[in-house]
């Protein structure tokens, strides 16, 4: 009898260990199933499971879309998508096993027991494939996609992501956060971006997943299996790219998300911030000394001070009794002000900005219907809707009271929401375009449209490009603003940060970005503050900002051989705007970003992503920057395939090796890709100053062809929309030795009459132009002006320079070609 008692507790013990994963299967994970229905339609596969409804649809050759859920698909809906599918060739057949979709780029198979997607080149190599038993699955609401991780396999991207440019080996999670003072290792911080690129295999692909929930992506944190990538709400819905090269991920990235219009110039000019400058004296103290030292700047910033008790859309009368007049002066030094907003409006009975918002009934509710009220810098707090049109709408009108005394710039902060306490309700509703989402949903996407109504409002009001920036934002924030990475610390080890973090953000299709530079929380020592400005005057967006109770951080505040060096590289900058300017024309056209990863050119350079050279980069297209701290007397630079040309000596360094370089806190070490065209202006103090008559066009000899298209316009208004605008592509063909200068194009005409080009390399060759003789000259030239006063402190103890070739040709909108 006990016996068999036994033997009975035993049988069922089996047979309920049996069912544990069955158990755990249908309880805890809810795998995606068999597929049991499929219908096509033209460049569409719709997909039933058990468990899923699932649509695959072709957007061009190279995109393809997946969308997953548990229930029927709902309406297609994105904040960040503004493209459509193209009529795109698609061959799609199946078998019992399989549908398999052929474009003429990219294949895919998708398995139907159970259902699983793989990607492959035309040739039959894996792009990325689902991981085999995991595939897609849910938990509770969450859903997340399982990708087989490939040996060697680099991720990059994911947008404003602290640590380590390749994210191999890490997780990260999507929720938009306040994060004063964050640790260079700190996830999630201000924005979204749920984009990545993937690189192995000598292959290059990209995967965006579009859902605002908040959202988590693992390259093999914790496992050695698997990348992934899912959300804690919604469906799955990801977008696969493939092209053999990762800048054409960007350009198909920024073809579904938008890209940027161009910037005003101003706006690409030194910016002096603090947190704050007031009252209106001070102000105009700051402007006034950057003129007298001779500092080029063009912009002013003026953080929450400015206010009347932190209220937005009023002035401290105290401070700023008459902003028009400031303005107007501060506009006739050739100064534009930026002015900080945040979303809080104060619930004060009065005051007619709540006011206006209680009547037009725009801010975010409970689902009681009543007004979320949460506490920031004002005190308690209303909200506007800007996921509601009647929302943004509001707002729009708001922000005109600002054009109207004459302010240029618009930053929006505080938006991820921040709030005191930072614990936003889950049950405060949001319109989202009349669907009624909770703030799970719309949290990520809430700065996003912030900065949609505060760009549409203020162009609306300029009647010419504003500038505005942003704190937080989602995918296809590019299309309305600018961002910096927020309050940074004063270290080291934040601006190299910084740096990977520009980096990211360009591969992730945002090429207006910038930093903190100088730090904003702590005191940078005087070298790094010196060899951050450096940096600084190569990043898209330059803003020297300070937190408040800290020291001064102007130019000048770090003594007399850090305001040469700096105003070294404030003019170097300057000189080098059309460069800068046209590399942001070639953003507006093919999302490719300013600050660029090694990884877009070199891609398949396994050095680019060491953790010795993670924090170089390109700027533009023909300077690689290499960044140290103040601290460092000696660097590792990798140089990767090519030549490479020294800024400041024309020292020509071959390429695929690294090198030990003297580190020197006057010179950042700056090199020229071979083959590269680099135009740059006579310098000028404020970009509303007219630089010289001459365009100088700086070319170094090289072993590849490079183009470089050139382009002006009138830096402010959206006329180049309808045509006018100067541009023209410069080219350099190393095989014939020819220079070419292709007919203008554009109803402008440029502002410069001459052109003088200045020849690297080249050593003293007989030139023609267009089959003519042409003198050239030898010149002396020098990218910096010596610092040799400070000798005793280990400076430049001797002007540097070298001899170029010099040639000088009228700037006719004609074509013409030298040949040497």
């Amino acid at each position: 009898m006990i016996k068999n008692t036994i033997n009975l507790l035993s049988g069922l013990l089996v047979a309920y260990a049996c069912m544990q994963p069955a158990l755990a299967q249908s309880n805890a994970v809810k795998s995606i199933g068999n597929v049991t229905d499929v219908q096509i339609s033209g460049q569409q596969v719709k997909l039933n499971t058990g468990t899923a409804h699932i649509e695959v649809t072709v957007y061009t050759p190279s995109v393809i879309r997946v969308r997953m859920d548990k229930q029927q698909l709902s309406e297609d809906f994105s904040y960040a998508v503004i493209a459509k599918p193209q009529t795109t060739k698609a061959n799609i057949t199946q078998t019992a096993n399989e549908v398999t979709i052929v474009t003429d780029s990219v294949k895919l198979v998708i398995g139907k027991k159970p259902f699983h997607t793989a990607f492959y080149t035309l040739d039959g190599k894996v792009i990325s494939e689902d991981e085999t038993g995991l595939n897609t699955s849910w938990v509770n609401e969450s859903v997340t996609t399982y990708k087989h991780m490939q040996d060697g396999e680099h991720f990059v991207g994911l947008g404003e992501k602290t640590g380590n440019m390749d994210r191999k080996g890490a997780g990260y999670t999507n929720w938009n956060s306040d994060t004063f003072g964050y640790r260079t290792d700190q996830d999630p911080i201000y924005s979204t971006i749920p984009f990545y690129i993937g690189v192995h295999h000598e292959v290059t692909y990209g995967i965006f997943m579009d859902n605002t929930y908040q959202s988590d992506f693992n390259f093999g944190a914790s496992n050695n299996r698997f990348s992934s990538f899912g959300a804690r709400g919604g469906e799955m819905n990801y977008y696969f790219i493939y092209h053999k090269q990762l800048a054409d991920v960007i350009t198909s990235y920024t073809a579904l998300t938008g890209r940027m219009k161009m910037p005003p110039l101003w706006s690409l000019g030194y910016q002096q911030n603090r947190y704050s400058y007031y009252p209106e004296t001070e102000v105009m103290r700051i402007a006034q000394t950057l003129r007298e030292k001779k500092i080029p700047a063009d912009g002013i910033t003026l953080d929450i001070h400015y206010m009347d008790k932190y209220k937005v859309f009023t002035w401290d009368k105290q401070r700023f009794p008459d902003p028009a007049k400031m303005n107007s002066k501060l506009e006739g030094m050739g100064f534009k002000l930026t002015l900080i907003v945040d979303p809080g409006i104060k619930t004060e009975k009065g005051y007619d900005v709540y006011e206006s918002g209680l009547k037009n009934n725009v801010f975010i509710k409970y689902a009681d219907s009543t007004n979320y009220t949460g506490e920031v810098w004002p005190g308690w707090c209303h909200f506007p809707d800007f996921t509601n049109p009647a929302g943004r709408a509001w707002w729009q009108q708001e922000i005109k009271k600002y054009a109207d005394v004459g302010v240029n710039g618009i930053w929006n902060d505080m938006n991820e929401i921040s709030t005191w306490g930072q614990k936003m309700p889950d049950n405060v509703l949001f319109d989202f375009e009349g669907k009624r989402v909770s703030h799970l949903q719309a949290h990520n996407v809430y700065a996003l449209q912030m900065a949609r109504a505060s760009y549409e409002g203020f162009r609306k009001a300029l009647n010419k490009r504003p500038f505005i920036l942003t704190r937080a934002g989602y995918s296809g924030l590019q299309r309305y603003t600018a961002i910096w990475t927020g309050d940074n610390r004063a270290e080291d080890d934040h601006m190299l940060l910084g740096i990977r973090l520009l980096s990211s953000l360009g591969l992730s299709g945002v090429p207006f970005t910038g930093m903190d530079v100088g730090g904003f929380t702590g005191n940078p020592t005087v070298p790094l503050y010196a060899r951050w400005m450096q940096v600084g005057a190569f990043s898209p967006y330059f803003r020297n900002h300070t937190g408040v109770n800290t020291k001064s951080a102007e130019p000048w505040a770090f003594g007399e051989e850090v305001l040469e060096i700096v105003r070294n590289y404030v003019n170097l900058r300057y000189q080098l705007m059309p460069y800068l300017y046209s590399s942001f024309y070639e953003a507006t056209q093919n999302g490719k970003p300013i600050v660029r990863s090694l990884a877009i050119n070199y891609t398949h350079d396994e050095k680019v992503y060491s953790t010795k050279f993670q924090n170089q980069y390109e700027f533009g297209n023909g300077f690689m920057i290499a960044p140290f701290t103040g601290a460092d007397t000696y660097g590792n630079v990798y140089f990767p395939e090519g030549n490479w040309y020294d800024l400041y000596t024309d020292e020509v360094i071959a390429g695929k090796q690294e090198k030990i370089i003297p580190v020197t806190l006057n010179k950042l070490p700056v090199y020229v890709k071979e083959s590269s065209i680099i135009p740059m202006q006579s310098l000028v103090q404020t970009t509303a100053q007219k630089p010289t008559d001459t365009l100088t066009v700086h070319i170094y000899k090289g072993n590849r062809n490079n183009s470089f298209v050139y382009y002006e316009d009138d830096g402010e208004s959206y006329n180049y929309e309808n045509g006018t605008f100067y541009k023209r592509t410069i080219s350099y063909d190393a095989v014939k030795k020819q220079i070419t200068f292709a007919k203008a194009e554009g109803s402008a005409t440029s502002k410069f009459k001459h052109v003088k080009l200045l020849l690297h390399g080249f050593n003293n060759l007989s030139m023609k132009v267009n089959n003519k003789a042409v003198k050239s000259a030898s010149e002396f030239y020098n990218f910096l002006a010596p610092i040799s006063r400070f000798e005793p402190q280990g400076f430049i103890n001797a002007p540097e320079g070298r001899n170029v070739q010099s040639i000088m040709v009228d700037n006719s909108s004609n074509a013409f070609t030298l040949n040497y």
